[in-house]
């Protein structure tokens, strides 16, 4: 369901969101996004080239965070505008990981029934997308 332009103000505050990452999510994302790096799969390899362990893609860690603006406007087509600056790696050991994504509201166009949204994704507590914004199309 479309979140309501009216029930909507510059501040309001999304989520914390919890999304789990594993490494058969990245073996799943690498079939589907046909980027087979071995640094997302395969950990000798990743470790060889100075990597703490195996990563998770950085499209994906967007397309995650990009998700929960998505599910907070009602809609993926309400996304209207999205983009972010890469800060840090999603390091996914064996056990797996786990993104924490927020975001608050920055601005509002009443004009257009449009937010701006500006989300903070975090991994083992540091920020991993810096600069991330989301313009969404509310009702």
């Amino acid at each position: 369901m479309a979140r309501q332009f009216s029930e909507v103000a510059v501040g309001d505050v999304l989520g914390p969101v919890t999304v789990s990452v594993t490494r058969e999510t990245l073996l799943a994302y690498a079939a589907a996004s046909l980027d087979q790096n071995p640094i997302h799969q395969d950990e000798d390899f990743a470790t060889s080239v100075g990597l703490p362990d195996v990563i998770a893609h950085g499209m994906w860690t967007m397309g995650a965070t990009g998700t929960v603006a998505a599910d907070w406007a009602g809609d993926a087509g309400r996304v209207l505008r999205y983009g972010t600056r890469f800060t840090s790696m999603v390091v996914v050991p064996r056990e797996g990981a786990a993104l924490e994504v927020s975001g608050v509201v920055k601005s509002l166009d009443a004009a257009t029934k449009q937010a701006t949204v500006e989300l903070t994704t975090t991994a083992s507590g540091a920020k991993v997308l810096g600069r991330c914004l989301a313009t969404v199309q509310l009702d």
